[in-house]
């Protein structure tokens, strides 16, 4: 560098970027994974008609599949069933942030990890809150386990309003349940992108 020469610092970003498709868990079946028993399966279907963008799929009773179908018409609640599609289906798992429904979640994980569900492209799990506040330690890495069986793991916050019936627009959630569901769409394109190839 020469004296009196002008220099044009390019900024610098503190944090490095990452694309938004970035896995945490496993991201396809393995051979070495075996199927859970019979009665530990969730139910299959054939569906046939219009495919919405992805499914979400509850893993038990209970776990928010509907609540989550009505925020987005493109989508839709699975009925705690497999959908089996002649083009294959993107789904994404949901749970309750309480031991049974993770252990459920593990489960449906572990079905998946087999290989024994043709066209089925897992994208992730959302772990939704079973309650207001901080889910307690043990239930943190209980999730955090279950997560790993997953490409993706999401944290969905307690909506009082659902409790009560209530139908919530998306604009009205807090802003870490709007996050969320961007996150989850930008995976679940990311996911239908990969399956396309």
């Amino acid at each position: 560098m020469t004296l009196g020469a002008e220099t044009t610092d390019e900024p610098v970003s503190a944090i490095p970027e990452e694309p938004p498709f970035v896995p945490t868990g496993a991201t396809r079946p393995q051979l070495s994974v075996p199927q859970p028993d019979q009665a530990d399966r969730l139910p299959r279907r054939n569906v046939v008609g219009r495919e919405p963008s992805f499914w979400w799929l509850g893993v038990h009773g209970g776990a928010g599949e509907t609540s989550l179908a009505r925020l987005d018409k493109r989508t839709k609640a699975a009925e705690h069933q497999w959908p089996l599609t002649a083009a294959g289906s993107v789904i994404v798992l949901v749970a309750r942030s309480n031991i049974p429904g993770l252990r459920a979640a593990r489960l449906a994980a572990t079905e998946w990890a087999s290989g024994s569900l043709p066209g089925i492209h897992v994208a992730g799990l959302v772990v939704m809150a079973d309650a207001p506040g901080r889910l307690p330690k043990e239930i943190r890495d209980f999730a955090r386990v279950v997560g790993g069986g997953v490409p993706h793991m999401w944290h969905f916050p307690w909506v009082d309003a659902w409790r009560y019936g209530h139908d919530v627009a998306t604009e009205e959630l807090p802003k870490e349940a709007r996050t969320t569901l961007e996150q989850v769409q930008i995976t679940v394109t990311a996911t239908a992108g990969l399956t396309a190839k």
